[in-house]
């Protein structure tokens, strides 16, 4: 049999998914070791002992000053913006996905718009957003929409128009309104590319999120970083880092099992990522 009809078993599969994550820990640790040799006061690459101190002391000792749990309330406030900003996108996906995908005027009206914005660097308009919005949180989640919610309506749209011409014809044949059609047909068709699409746009407006935090925040996990860079702490820097990493990573999970419970049908034969 070849080796692209081969299929590893459960706890198989498991291992190999481990070894990249475990190779990459080994070379830290290596480069850690011989590099603090050289240098003990060394900060570039601290000790994995050091950043779990680090951690440890950001996640459960009180902050002098404030008296919160300075990881927790950072997380917190960036799971917060982050997810306004991606509940509104979605919102603005649905919507204008299946009113873009599913009706020719109003295609027509706003198509051209809608890809020639997704164009645009979100970043670039973060200046703007401070001005017209000030420094509060609505800049923050605007951002986080305005650099997603354009990619999730094409993507929706799109999946719209991929529905089979014929389902069309068989509904209005039976008699379905244009509101029936869409409750009955395109949303559970466009529901699972659209969780496709939250998924995907996570990706961007954790970037978003972190570059907004970082200019102009008082609180959320890219502030900590950036605030932190001026002391060069990658004890704290570097575990942040690995948290951020590992929330990204729950929350597509999450996604994806909700896709996999909701919509059993979008993932027979195939492996979703």
């Amino acid at each position: 049999m070849r080796i692209i009809n081969r299929r590893p078993s459960r706890l198989p599969a498991l291992a190999l998914g481990l070894v990249p994550f475990i190779a990459t820990l080994l070379v830290y640790a290596v480069a850690s070791h011989y590099r603090r040799l050289e240098n003990p006061a060394d900060k570039l690459l601290p000790s994995l002992d050091s950043m779990g101190q680090a951690f440890w002391r950001m996640a459960a000792v009180p902050d002098r000053r404030s008296g919160d749990l300075l990881l927790w309330v950072d997380t917190f406030d960036s799971l917060w913006r982050l997810g306004s900003g991606m509940a509104v996108s979605t919102l603005l996906a649905l919507v204008l996905g299946i009113s873009i995908g599913f009706i020719p005027h109003i295609r027509s009206a706003l198509a051209p718009y809608i890809a020639t914005f997704s164009l645009i660097p979100p970043i670039t308009i973060l200046p703007i957003l401070f001005i017209t919005f000030g420094l509060g949180e609505v800049s923050k989640i605007a951002l986080i929409v305005i650099g997603t919610a354009p990619i999730m309506v094409r993507s929706t749209a799109q999946a719209v128009l991929d529905i089979p011409r014929e389902m069309i014809i068989k509904a209005e044949t039976l008699g379905a309104s244009v509101w029936q059609m869409v409750t009955r047909l395109v949303l559970p068709q466009v529901l699972p590319k659209l969780i496709t699409a939250l998924r995907l746009g996570l990706v961007p407006a954790w970037i978003f999120l972190i570059s907004a935090e970082a200019i102009a925040s008082t609180t959320g996990l890219g502030y900590r970083i950036f605030l932190v860079r001026r002391y060069l702490a990658m004890d704290v820097i570097l575990p942040y880092v690995v948290w951020i990493t590992l929330l990204a990573f729950l929350l597509d999970r999450l996604l994806l099992l909700l896709s996999r419970r909701a919509f059993r049908w979008n993932h027979l034969g195939s492996d979703a990522l």
